[in-house]
């Protein structure tokens, strides 16, 4: 296991091992907000101190999910997207509609779809798989169309467009990525 590994394995237990609020416990995206919380704290993905949340909210989701111990996250860069709100409100058109970590989802992806990495990696997850259960949970629907396992961040922006009428719409950082071409393949 590398360092980085576990540290992670750690930070997730201390958080998943924290007494939440009912409600908190018994959300299946719990684990996932965990892992952004684990990603944050070892300085990884491009979200701010509150994971992008207005401070009202991010203090709700660690009272709520993972009281204790203040959770002290560090800024990354931050991220300037015009395109903010649009991207926050495509994701919650799609939002399963059962719990507020949903909204909560909807403004920590948007923040991240600045970065210039891959989107589970501007979020700070362990790996793509964290960032699709995130998907299929918090935006079925959303999920559901993405039927060609397209990378999320190239999937959002293209429902982000079609919602205009427009053609061509590359995420913001896929001219400069280094896996453009398997991204940009035919999807399977």
């Amino acid at each position: 296991m590398t360092p980085d590994h576990d540290a992670r394995a750690r930070l997730l237990a201390d958080l998943l091992g924290r007494p939440a609020r009912p409600p908190a416990v018994a959300d299946p995206l719990r684990p996932v907000l965990a892992s952004l919380l684990a990603g944050r704290c070892l300085q990884l993905g491009v979200l701010s101190a509150t994971l992008g949340l207005p401070v009202p909210a991010f203090r709700a989701l660690c009272e709520g999910y993972f009281p204790g111990d203040p959770i002290e996250l560090q800024n990354a860069s931050e991220q300037n997207l015009f395109e903010l709100e649009d991207l926050r409100d495509l994701l919650l058109a799609h939002r399963a509609g059962a719990r507020e970590s949903e909204v909560w989802l909807a403004d920590i992806v948007a923040c991240a779809c600045g970065g210039r990495d891959h989107l589970w990696q501007d979020l700070g997850l362990a790996h793509r798989g964290e960032l699709s259960a995130l998907m299929s949970l918090a935006f079925p629907s959303l999920a559901a169309l993405n039927s060609g396992d397209m990378k999320w961040k190239k999937f959002i922006y293209r429902q982000y467009c079609s919602r205009d009428g427009l053609d061509l719409c590359p995420a913001p950082s896929c001219g400069a990525c280094a896996e453009r071409a398997q991204c940009f393949a035919p999807e399977t």
